[in-house]
């Protein structure tokens, strides 16, 4: 007598694919004459009045476990059958699912059926989005009560690759104004074409992001990467994104120098009849810009300034330390750029992480593309001096050539 539940079945719940078909062809003057031409017609998986295309109007169930990839939600059914001429009680049919780290449960229900009679079945279908890569194994295990009051065990496992469908590399640029800009370079290495739904950033707590994919138009933002946004096999595209520190965090120059988080990616897409990815990258950090004690930035200087005529900028000092200082102030002439004003004079003492702003007037000299430079801060307390060199270019033009021209 049969005392066991024989059968337990795993079927992967995927979407199906468009039926194709070979189409054959000849000429009518060759020997087969029309009868290509009238079976191709008479095939009801060929589009009426293009028979010749390969796709078809049906769809096609899939016939194997295909691909798994990170991102996509796995769905399977799974059936457990009574092979046996004896009703059996309690059926419990629990579902789990081991990855390399952890061990999921994924049963809809952990609540037992009361019987199953002979040529019965108990279905369940299981979800989940797939978050690691590597090798997976599906564990069902089955234990159920004979009419003897017999307790039975059994399991059975089911193994799948998980692969990795994109391959993300960032690169980061900090600017001088203490603004972030992000380069995601994201290529499809699967073997089909993604429609990418969202690229999109999200940035950390200290940060508000600007997306910089889109050309502005007349009514709308049109994506620099056109109408249909697909990405084929292997190809690779460039997102870039702005962050710029939230006005609360921006005056605190020793908290936003000390920021590497600047958040993650989230990335949509969809493959063959609409069946959607998802994937979120973990938090990128930068190499922080190291600035040293005292930080010199320039708010406001012009683009184009006339030969040998004074022009003003405005400099911003930061007292990047953790320790109060007292700054005095020198411009050093070189052989370009003169500096209007007094040399060596007291700036007062300047707090952590406080700022001030400096306005100074230079003439330029030379004409052309000049380095403003020779700038130096010294530290009182500690005898330090800082110097600036280079620190921000100027157009030099001559007023006089442009009037006789």
């Amino acid at each position: 007598m049969r005392r066991r539940l024989d059968r337990n079945s795993m079927m992967r719940l995927t979407k199906p694919t468009l039926f194709t078909n070979m189409p054959v062809t000849c000429e009518d003057r060759d020997l087969p004459g029309d009868l290509f031409s009238r079976l191709m017609k008479e095939d009801p998986s060929t589009i009426k009045g293009a028979e010749a295309l390969m796709l078809g109007e049906m769809l096609t169930l899939p016939q194997n476990f295909g691909n798994i990839f990170l991102g996509e939600t796995f769905s399977s059914y799974i059936s457990v059958h009574n092979d046996s001429s004896q009703v059996v009680k309690d059926i419990l049919v629990k579902a789990d699912l081991q990855t390399s780290s952890q061990r999921l449960n994924l049963s809809a229900s952990n609540n037992a059926v009361t019987e199953l009679k002979p040529e019965s079945c108990v279905d369940d279908v299981i979800h989940h989005e797939v978050k690691e890569i590597g090798t997976h194994i599906l564990v069902c295990a089955v234990s159920y009560t004979t009419q003897a009051g017999e307790k039975l065990y059994f399991r059975k496992f089911f193994k799948f690759q998980v692969l990795k469908p994109l391959d993300v590399k960032t690169k980061f640029y900090n600017a001088e104004t203490d603004e972030v800009f992000l380069e995601a370079q994201i290529q499809n290495i699967t073997t089909s074409s993604m429609f990418m739904e969202k690229v999109s950033l999200e940035p950390s707590m200290m940060y508000s992001v600007a997306e910089l994919n889109t050309v502005e138009t007349e009514d709308e933002g049109t994506s620099t990467f056109g109408k249909m946004s697909y990405l084929q096999p292997m190809d690779t595209r460039q997102y870039l994104y702005c962050l710029k520190p939230k006005p609360e965090f921006a005056e605190k120059a020793g908290i936003i120098k000390g920021v590497t988080v600047i958040g993650k990616l989230d990335i949509v897409w969809k493959t063959n009849l609409g069946e959607r990815g998802r994937l979120q990258t973990s938090q990128l950090q930068r190499m922080a810009p190291g600035y040293g004690d005292v930080r010199l930035s320039l708010e406001m200087i012009p683009d184009t300034v006339n030969l040998e005529e004074p022009f003003d900028i405005t400099c911003k000092i930061t007292n990047c330390s953790e320790r109060t200082m007292d700054l005095v102030l020198e411009m050093c002439n070189t052989c370009s750029i003169h500096w209007c004003g007094v040399s060596g004079r007291q700036l007062g003492k300047v707090s952590p992480s406080a700022s001030l702003a400096l306005p100074l007037k230079l003439l330029s000299s030379v004409q052309g593309l000049q380095s403003i430079s020779g700038l130096r801060l010294t530290d009182t307390f500690l005898k330090r001096t800082y110097e600036y060199d280079d620190v921000a270019q100027v157009c030099v033009v001559c007023p006089y050539m442009s009037r006789e021209s």
